[in-house]
């Protein structure tokens, strides 16, 4: 089984803490982090990224990396206004920013270079997370839309200037802030769930651009996460409860907590603010405002796992596989690593030096509609292609990379899919063998009594 680490920060300057999922080691703790929330990612692996709380004297962000085997941040970056939500793509190529002011900058990581910058949200950008196939962008706002993003259509001058609109998709079923995001598999065919201080998670089709359920919560939901084989989500309430909810099962509506949701994790006493599974699904793990970080076991939900965060209450939490440079498993072999030199890139621009690079283009909500929904996913897919080709015969470097990042990606989505399915044929093995089994006794039990 791959080694994992759950990485914990706060908007407390209280570091990054950093264990082993399964044998509860603590590693090294990064220092200097004040974090928002959804402002913590892994890029790809190589180090850490975190965008800081702002300084009430300042106007200007900032974000800071470490590397895995020093507790300082080696570089720190200070872009043009402060940055809420930050993630990366899973090659590491790009990072990118939701701004307070709405706007979201895109960064090239091996420069530095801000390559592009675009006006996405009327209020403030609170979640960013990439589609699996990393060609789409989904961001949820202070403003209660969530929008989705084609990095194809980004990088596409032309494009970009005879689209009537720089989104895909505009959302804005929610009423009040948009609290977090999570995609599941399929690239442009996935679904995605979003969370909202109005108390609901809504599902929604990226095929079909339109809204698949909507589920009301007991308590005002902070935070979401897919399980892998996509049966069930979790949402972590205010109210200090992780609720499981249904995705594709019919549930009546005699449930405790409201139609859809089928039960409930609580230990935390305080609000819930960020979660993350282990690679195979069977770890959830859950950040509150009480300090706590703990580690369930969803087949049984009790809990297999607690850590203390150092002060503070935990907002961000990340499950990620142990890289691969990252071998030691105690603080003292962590230390021991710090002779390996890793050259972290460069900081990030503040500003982009080619006028060409920004974005001005104001976004406007409308749904992207289509008359014959059926067609939608080979719509999307020919498009994709047909994009790539264009941008290819036009000499653009930036197709050529995303086509390069297409082609890796699609041996990992494979092998995911693999697991998917070794998932659901296990479950379903055991199920036959249950019933079997049931039979078998019942059957014994009428000849007895016979």
């Amino acid at each position: 089984m791959e080694a994992e680490l759950v990485l914990a920060s706060s908007p407390t300057d209280a570091g990054i803490s950093c264990w082993d999922l399964r044998s509860g080691t603590e590693h090294l703790r990064f220092r200097s982090c004040s974090s928002p929330a959804h402002g913590l990612t892994s890029v790809a692996g190589r180090f850490l990224a975190s965008s800081q709380l702002r300084d009430s004297k300042s106007s200007s962000g900032s974000i800071f990396y470490w590397s895995w085997n020093k507790p300082q941040p080696e570089v720190k970056s200070f872009p043009a206004e402060p940055i809420n939500a930050l993630a990366s793509n899973c090659e590491g190529t790009y990072i990118v920013g939701g701004s307070v002011s709405g706007e979201i900058y895109l960064w090239e990581v091996a420069t530095g270079r801000l390559l592009k910058r675009w006006h996405a949200h009327y209020r403030a950008v609170t979640c960013l997370v990439f589609s699996d196939d990393q060609f789409l962008l989904i961001s949820g706002a202070e403003d209660g839309s969530v929008r989705v993003w084609s990095l194809l259509m980004i990088f596409d001058d032309q494009r970009r200037e005879e689209a009537k609109y720089l989104y895909e998709y505009s959302f804005s079923e929610h009423t009040l802030k948009v609290t977090d995001v999570a995609a599941g598999y399929g690239g442009c065919n996935a679904i995605i769930v979003s969370s909202s201080e109005d108390r609901t998670c809504k599902v929604w089709s990226l095929s079909r651009g339109k809204l698949l359920r909507n589920i009301v919560f007991p308590s005002i939901i902070d935070a979401v996460v897919l399980d892998p084989g996509e049966h069930v989500f979790y949402a972590g309430g205010r109210d200090g409860n992780i609720y499981i909810a249904a995705l594709n099962a019919q549930v009546n509506s005699s449930s405790n907590y409201g139609f859809h949701i089928i039960g409930s994790l609580s230990e935390h006493n305080k609000a819930i603010t960020c979660l993350g599974l282990s690679m195979d699904g069977y770890l959830l793990v859950s950040g509150s405002e009480d300090g706590m970080v703990r580690v369930w076991d969803t087949r049984t939900r009790n809990i297999f796992r607690v850590f203390r965060h150092a002060k503070g209450p935990v907002n961000n939490v990340l499950v990620i596989r142990q890289p691969s440079h990252c071998n030691p498993r105690t603080s003292m072999n962590f230390q021991a690593f710090s002779s390996r030199r890793h050259v972290l890139p460069s900081p990030l621009e503040k500003y982009s030096y080619s006028h060409d690079d920004n974005i001005d283009t104001k976004a406007c909500i409308n749904c992207q509609t289509y008359n014959n929904i059926a067609d939608v996913p080979n719509i999307s897919f020919q498009t994709m292609q047909n994009q790539i080709k264009e941008l290819q015969q036009q000499g653009s470097s930036a197709a050529t990379e995303m086509e390069m990042e297409r082609l890796k990606l699609e041996c990992k989505r494979s092998m995911q899919m693999v697991q998917q399915w070794k998932k659901m044929y296990e479950n379903l093995h055991q199920f036959c063998v249950s019933e079997l089994l049931d039979g078998n006794e019942h059957e014994s039990a009428s000849r007895h009594n016979m």
